[in-house]
């Protein structure tokens, strides 16, 4: 047992201190973030955090590759491959918006990331493939809409996942301002569900095809 507890150690470590420190970036940016207060968090030392990342800019590029390994994971486990296309998309539009619901630090962390301009990202070797099968998962979905005449054709699936996020993003990290301007709670649930439900729309109408 005791063999079993040693080797667990350095893994239950890891995690603790990839949730503390994705906490603490998501709430200060990376330029905020203190590894003090991620030490404190994981309950660890310092000494183990450079020992199993060894810098702050790895620590978060982890961080970031984590979250969207995650993302993808969630992704996989929709089993869109032997929906109807309609319904795959449709299923894969709501996933990403709620996804992003559930995890509001993805926000927080692609903003922080987005102002170094990608310069931790740009360094990591899983995200290009993680987001290629992304791509032949919706490439698959249109390529079977377009088949079955239910989806236009031509619609290149990078461009369709980044307005996909977009929809959802925006409305999610900007609701507060949005909320005053509007001068309505953007965060009630019959606002997100409307929400959702017009992302749908909206995706599912420019894929429909033109009528001639």
């Amino acid at each position: 047992m005791a063999t079993v507890t040693r080797k667990r150690n350095p893994e239950i470590s890891q995690a603790r201190i990839l949730e503390a420190a994705e906490h603490e970036f998501a709430m200060h940016g990376y330029e905020g973030a203190r590894i003090d207060q991620i030490v404190q968090r994981a309950g660890v030392s310092k000494n183990l955090i450079y020992h199993y990342f060894g810098s702050k800019d790895h620590l978060f590029l982890m961080v970031m590759e984590c979250m969207y390994e995650r993302l993808r994971a969630h992704h996989a486990d929709l089993q869109i491959e032997g929906l109807p296309p309609i319904k795959g998309m449709e299923l894969l539009i709501r996933h990403t918006f709620q996804h992003f619901l559930e995890y509001p630090s993805v926000i927080s962390l692609l903003n922080s990331e987005n102002l170094t301009g990608a310069q931790h990202v740009r360094n990591s070797d899983k995200l290009p493939h993680l987001y290629s099968t992304l791509s032949d998962l919706i490439g698959d979905l249109l390529s079977r809409g377009d088949a079955e005449g239910v989806f236009r054709k031509g619609v290149d699936p990078q461009e369709l996942y980044i307005t996909i996020s977009a929809l959802g993003y925006f409305y999610l990290s900007n609701r507060h301002t949005l909320g005053v301007i509007y001068q309505t709670n953007l965060s009630e649930p019959h606002r997100i569900k409307a929400r959702a439900d017009h992302i749908v729309e909206v995706v599912l109408g420019y894929l429909r095809p033109s009528e001639v």
